[in-house]
């Protein structure tokens, strides 16, 4: 019996015998360790092959099996050109993907800092009853319909600000192309930043609500 097949009692064999998982946790190395030497999915599955023992999980027993590899083999397959071509050839893929969001990163905020932002001028009111509709179909699900006699002033200044953020949401698409949480988080901090700029200037009596909001922002 190979070291991934199971007993009749459904443990694998590594399990059964021989200090069960401690002894694994000394042999074998699981998908997270790989990853550690610098293993790629890839690699795995083109070097490595099958794994040679899978553990259950001793926290959640109805996840799938942890897949451990003997470390003997994969120090083996270290030492082999194929692993050296291959990890290489990773490594350039893994830069050129680096290289091209940095530079993807820079155009869109570069285009962020350029992009006119069009803000809708509208009647003062015009925009409250806008905003107050808005407000109104945005919390369909509350039993309270707003109008804009029983809104206090507060109310109107950050339901209008929504509705002009809402009538501004097509310049989300500058983002567009962005990944992982740094790049896009700070694109779209300065894009917010734009936006609420651009409206205190379009409505200097919103001004103070748009400050509120880019302070937010800085936090």
């Amino acid at each position: 019996m190979t070291a991934h097949e199971t007993n009749e009692g459904g443990q694998a064999q590594g399990q059964a015998e021989g200090g069960g998982e401690s002894q694994a946790a000394r042999s074998h190395l699981s998908a997270a360790g790989l990853r550690a030497r610098g293993w790629t999915v890839g690699m795995v599955r083109q070097l490595l092959g099958e794994p040679d023992l899978f553990r259950a999980n001793p926290h959640v027993r109805s996840s799938p099996p942890t897949r451990l590899y003997c470390v003997e083999r994969v120090e083996t397959a270290e030492r082999s050109d194929a692993f050296r071509a291959v990890a290489a050839a990773a490594a350039r893929r893994s830069a050129a993907a680096r290289s091209a969001a940095r530079r993807r990163r820079r155009e869109v905020l570069t285009r962020i800092t350029t992009e006119p932002i069009d803000v809708p001028r509208l009647t003062p009111q015009r925009l409250t009853a806008l905003a107050v509709e808005h407000r109104n179909r945005r919390d369909e699900e509350r039993t309270y319909t707003a109008t804009v006699e029983s809104a206090d002033p507060t109310e109107l200044d950050r339901w209008q600000v929504d509705y002009l953020c809402h009538r501004l949401t097509r310049y989300d698409e500058l983002l567009t192309g962005l990944y992982g949480s740094t790049g896009r988080a700070a694109a779209e901090e300065l894009l917010r930043r734009r936006l609420y700029a651009a409206i205190g200037e379009a409505y200097p009596l919103l001004a103070q609500e748009c400050e509120r909001r880019l302070a937010a922002v800085r936090r």
